[in-house]
Order: C-alpha cells, then sequence, then structure tokens
C-alpha cells in the first residue's frame, strides 16, 4: 500500500513539476504611426505553460492596459476594443518543439496557435525565449505583430489620436511550477 501511494505521489509531483502559471506577466504594445507613436502596457498576463502536453495559454484582461493618457485608455477600450463586449485578449498554441531546459540556458522557441481580440480568432506565430532558473522557474520572453484590420479593429481618424495598423507586441513573464 505504501508503495502504491508514493507511485501515485510520484506521478502527480512529476506531472505538476511541468505545468507552469503566472498571474503577473507583462505585455507592451507598440504603435509607431508617422505622427504619434506611443505604448500600452499591463502587468497583468495570465499564463499557463505545460510542458508534457505542449500548450500555452495566455490571456490579458484589456481593461488593464495603460498608454499613460487617460482619456485616451477610455477611447481606446470604449470605441476600439469595445472591452464591454471583447474584455479579453488570448493566445492558445504549441511550441514547434519543447526545448530542454537546463538551468540557467535560453532556448528560442517558436509557438503557433490561436490569437483572439475582439471576437476575431487567427492563427499566428509567436517566437521568443525560454529559459530555466535555479529556482525551476520558467521565464519566457517573445513577440508578435497585430494588424488592427484583421481583427475588425477600427482605427481612429483624428491625427491626435493616430494608431498605427501594425501594433507590435511584446510579453515578458515568469512562471513559477504549478501546487
Amino acid at each position: 500500500m505504501k508503495r502504491l501511494l508514493f507511485i501515485i505521489y510520484f506521478i502527480t509531483t512529476v506531472a505538476q513539476a511541468q505545468t507552469f502559471i503566472t498571474e503577473s506577466g507583462y505585455v507592451n504594445f507598440l504603435s509607431k504611426a508617422s505622427l504619434n507613436e506611443f505604448n500600452g502596457e499591463s502587468d497583468k498576463l495570465n499564463g499557463l505553460i505545460d510542458l508534457d502536453k505542449n500548450l500555452l495559454d495566455f490571456y490579458i484582461d484589456l481593461n488593464t492596459l495603460e498608454t499613460g493618457i487617460g482619456l485616451r485608455d477610455k477611447h481606446m477600450r470604449d470605441n476600439y476594443l469595445e472591452t464591454d463586449k471583447y474584455p479579453f485578449a488570448e493566445f492558445t498554441g504549441k511550441m514547434n518543439t519543447i526545448p530542454s531546459l537546463s538551468t540557467g540556458s535560453k532556448s528560442s522557441v517558436t509557438a503557433i496557435g490561436t490569437f483572439k481580440i475582439h471576437g476575431v480568432e487567427r492563427q499566428i506565430q509567436v517566437k521568443g525565449t525560454l529559459s530555466k532558473n535555479a529556482k525551476g522557474e520558467l521565464e519566457l520572453e517573445g513577440g508578435f505583430n497585430v494588424l488592427l484590420s484583421d481583427y475588425n479593429i477600427e482605427i481612429p481618424k483624428l491625427v491626435f489620436y493616430e494608431l498605427a495598423e501594425k501594433q507590435e507586441v511584446t510579453l515578458k513573464a515568469l512562471f513559477k511550477p504549478k501546487k
């Protein structure tokens, strides 16, 4: 009986050791329009990496994005992202290959999956790096571009709210083993 309990404990511990979560990852978007460049950012990225299932799942509450100007944030949420109807952006995908992660080394990774924002889903590719620190945590950095027209997000016509069609999205997160 003790042996059976040990085997069950070992299996669940090993499985959990391959699943990592974060609730405070960082997301930034950069809009480089001809007359106006600005960033929006949030430190509320939630995510999961399951190495056994090769599953990546991230989401952000778009209401947590801030550009540094309150009125611009309100217009972005109300008029363009329509966060009352579409409060989240989400990516779900898989890595092309799961890297062997040794402590202290960085591995280049590419994930392919579905990005959903503003009620529209599209297949995208996200490139980045994944590393394992001395505490057994995973550190992820990555980025991708979003074309607003691909997601039916209107571009403001007013010059002082000028927004680029292409948004450069970067993310950074520290993932702790799921307990």
